[in-house]
């Protein structure tokens, strides 16, 4: 056995069927929300995420490095990402009249009401697909586990 074998924590069964059943699992459900999403409003998950934190900021607008920073997601990725949602009207990007070196990415009316449209069917695809899966106690359990798991990652 080499040195880093050694050194190595290696998965138990358990420990490597809940990884594996994770990676599996949400790989599927993202596919299959994104599918979802796609069939009733035409928008990608990531396009309706943009206008989801888009309608949740004051004014419906945000720096653009904010909002690449949300998405995890490089200034040029929030450029490409932002582009087609410019081209169809649903956000626009404006220069700050606080600093003219910042970017705003705008959500138009259009933009407000396409989310307000996908909305529905998205809320539906999510409970058919995941919430209604589970039960009101292995909700809880999976917000404490992934809690938990997002408040190490900034450790």
């Amino acid at each position: 056995m080499s040195r880093i074998d050694e050194k190595t924590n290696w998965l138990n069964k358990t420990e490597m069927a809940a990884w594996i059943s994770f990676i599996e699992t949400i790989g599927d459900l993202q596919y299959n929300l994104d599918s979802d999403l796609r069939e009733s409003s035409d928008m990608t998950a990531g396009d309706y995420q943009v206008l989801v934190y888009l309608s949740e900021s004051p004014e419906r607008r945000t720096r653009m490095c904010d909002l690449a920073a949300r998405l995890n997601l490089t200034p040029s990725g929030l450029t490409r990402r932002l582009d087609g949602l410019v081209k169809e009207g649903s956000v626009t990007r404006e220069v700050s009249t606080e600093d003219r070196r910042v970017q705003l990415a705008v959500l138009t009316p259009q933009g407000y009401r396409e989310l307000v449209a996908a909305a529905p069917h998205h809320v539906a695809s999510v409970r058919h697909r995941f919430i209604d899966r589970l039960t009101t106690e292995q909700l809880k359990h999976l917000t404490a586990a992934f809690t938990n798991i997002r408040e190490g990652l900034f450790e």
